[in-house]
């Protein structure tokens, strides 16, 4: 496993995750007052639906989250590239799986995560559906917290084992791996799987399609705050605000993740 790069003392502390926690309870806030059966569902360019939670959520998230002198990406706002020029970047998906959003399952997020130089180094990642808040930063762990009010019902308890995409289930890109013996669920966020494995409630989870960095830097910083493993399928490792934000395929082990799992999922599988 490659040890995270070393981040200067002072660049990210305790009054990070404090901004974060403020964001996330406002947002927790907006979504109880919603009526999420009433959202106008609209589609970007490349086929991708969205809504207006998407653009709510986003708004709130930059109006309480960044300071002067910080970068911004984010899915719901245009990429200027100013972001190049900053060494502290919030990276952000107001709702990581909006197509489960849509369907009623309970497997979207809000995703929020702070880079520096080029490393996750902080990040929260906040389920509505159960009230699963993960927050987490490098040298600080990783907490699960439960936020009470949120819609839907808690998640149901599953053994721990290897997460999917959705998509890639229903494409059966997963059936030879099963039929080896490992144990997989499909989940539909990358960033809620991503803070599950880093809390330690799941193994691991991997993806065969390339992700934009919003969708993972929040669930990346949480895996390096507990000692995970990340890399891309070909090995390489994961670095953010890059001029374009889009990573290959990659898996994410926990710390405890049993060696069977690493050797199916060796790195030549998913190059």
């Amino acid at each position: 496993m490659q040890a995270l790069a070393s981040v200067p003392a002072g660049e990210c502390g305790p009054s990070d995750l404090q901004r974060i926690v403020k964001t996330i309870l406002a947002v927790a806030q907006e979504v109880r007052r919603m009526d999420l059966q009433c959202l106008h569902i609209t589609h970007k360019s490349g086929g991708d639906p969205t809504t207006a939670l998407d653009r709510i959520i986003n708004e709130i998230i930059r109006d309480t989250l960044p300071c002067k002198g910080e970068g911004w990406l984010s899915e719901e706002t245009s990429d200027t590239l100013e972001r190049l020029r900053c060494r502290r970047v919030w990276i952000v998906d107001p709702i990581d799986g909006t197509r489960e959003f849509i369907e009623g399952i309970p497997e979207w997020a809000v995703s929020i995560g702070l880079v520096i130089d080029h490393e996750a180094v902080a990040g929260g990642v906040f389920n509505p559906c159960t009230g699963e808040f993960f927050l987490g930063s490098v040298g600080e762990g990783v907490s699960a917290i439960r936020i009470e009010g949120s819609q839907g019902a808690h998640s149901a308890n599953h053994p721990s084992c290897l997460l999917v995409s959705r998509r890639e289930f229903r494409e059966n890109k997963w059936a030879s791996y099963i039929a080896s013996g490992l144990r997989v669920r499909p989940v539909g966020s990358i960033a809620y799987r991503l803070a599950r494995v880093a809390a330690g409630l799941d193994f691991a989870t991997c993806t065969f399609e390339p992700r934009s960095e919003w969708d993972v830097a929040a669930g990346v910083a949480l895996m390096y705050a507990n000692s995970g493993r990340v890399e891309t399928g070909s090995g390489q490792r994961v670095q953010f605000n890059q001029i374009t934000p889009l990573l290959q395929s990659f898996f994410a082990f926990a710390q405890d993740c049993p060696s069977h799992i690493h050797r199916v999922l060796g790195r030549h599988n998913l190059a």
